[in-house]
């Protein structure tokens, strides 16, 4: 494999990871039933091809789209380790069990 080729898939690799990372956070049940699945969007029928004119304008959204599903992303993942960060700060055994006593004196 040529070191061009071996780059690329190291890239990729990274990329995938990031995916199936995000995948994992957004594929809990709770959000199915907490939510309704979101629509795709498709243009609306019979409208045929973007006018080139207005390419620019809808290259711009997309690029706010990606940017706002990034800092949802950004958001949960967040929200997630603070969740089990408090977690663990609330029973203060970082996952340990609890010690428990006995009185063998009643």
């Amino acid at each position: 494999m040529t070191a061009w080729r071996e780059e690329w898939v190291s890239a990729l690799d990274a990329l995938e990871a990031d995916v199936e990372t995000i995948e994992r956070l957004i594929a809990d049940e709770h959000r199915e039933r907490a939510l309704p699945p979101a629509t795709i969007w498709a243009p609306p029928a019979g409208l045929g091809a973007l006018p080139l004119a207005l390419k620019p304008r809808a290259d711009q959204i997309l690029t706010r789209q990606l940017a706002a599903a990034r800092a949802v992303t950004m958001a949960i993942i967040a929200n997630r380790r603070q969740t089990a960060f408090a977690a663990k700060v609330e029973v203060g055994t970082a996952g340990k069990a609890i010690p428990t006593y006995v009185d063998c004196n009643a």
